[in-house]
């Protein structure tokens, strides 16, 4: 079966995505005058990517809990990373960001386009420069006030929760924002890391956890790091 969701979900995403992208590349345009943060480009693709991508088999079950939690204004989103499929998971929460990711993705067909279009921020990992790859755009977006979302494990986990780098909480105690715990768990058993093979069953959780104040742990970024890890692995202990 796991052959015949892989399949489908491919064929499905290689027949959909070019329409997702002339919609997207028209709404960006168009709209570009009066929404030139693209929030309106983001709703599209949140929808699309959680409501048709994620849901394409029958056998997964997706839920996202904790919307109300979700800060007015900018913020730091942090999320924990199991597969490709977080990404689609996060587009549940249905709310504006920019997220961080690999700059290889860029360069892919659709997907790098649209990302480009988004205004999502490109990093390359172990450059000597991506630190500030990292907090130049994303502070920009900030003092806009657009929220942005970064992983801070870096890459997958291949189990238990990998060291939280620092990028992003320095970003939240420099810019005096709120940082946002996003617990993501089921998309490893849905799909091991970038595929291609996919279960033709699983159950996704994104659950948004209380938001922290990055001031109460001072000027330290690899503290609060540590705190808002030790919050993830006391969740993550509680679900089971």
């Amino acid at each position: 079966m796991r052959y015949a969701v892989s399949l489908w979900f491919f064929v499905l995403f290689l027949v959909t995505a070019p329409l997702l992208f002339t919609l997207g590349a028209v709404l960006f345009v168009v709209a570009y005058p009066l929404d030139p943060d693209r929030r309106w480009l983001h709703v599209l693709v949140c929808r699309w990517c959680y409501g048709l991508w994620l849901h394409a088999s029958p056998g997964w079950r997706v839920r996202v809990e904790g919307r109300e939690l979700l800060p007015k204004g900018p913020c730091v989103y942090v999320v924990n990373h199991q597969s490709f499929a977080d990404i689609l998971a996060v587009m549940g929460l249905f709310t504006p960001y920019k997220f961080v990711a690999k700059a290889s993705l860029f360069r892919t067909p659709l997907v790098g386009w649209m990302m480009t279009l988004l205004g999502y921020v490109p990093i390359v990992r172990g450059s000597s420069q991506s630190m500030e790859q990292l907090l130049g755009p994303c502070r920009r977006w900030l003092r806009r006030g657009i929220p942005v979302l970064i992983f801070p494990e870096g890459t997958y986990s291949p189990g238990e929760l990998l060291p939280f780098k620092r990028g992003a909480f320095q970003l939240a105690l420099e810019e005096h924002v709120p940082v946002v715990p996003v617990l993501v768990r089921g998309t490893r058993e849905l799909v091991d890391g970038d595929g291609p093979w996919m279960s033709p069953t699983a159950s996704v959780t994104v659950r948004v956890l209380p938001a922290l104040a990055p001031e109460s742990f001072g000027p330290d970024a690899v503290a609060l790091a540590t705190r808002v890890r030790e919050q993830y692995v006391e969740a993550l202990a509680v679900a089971g």
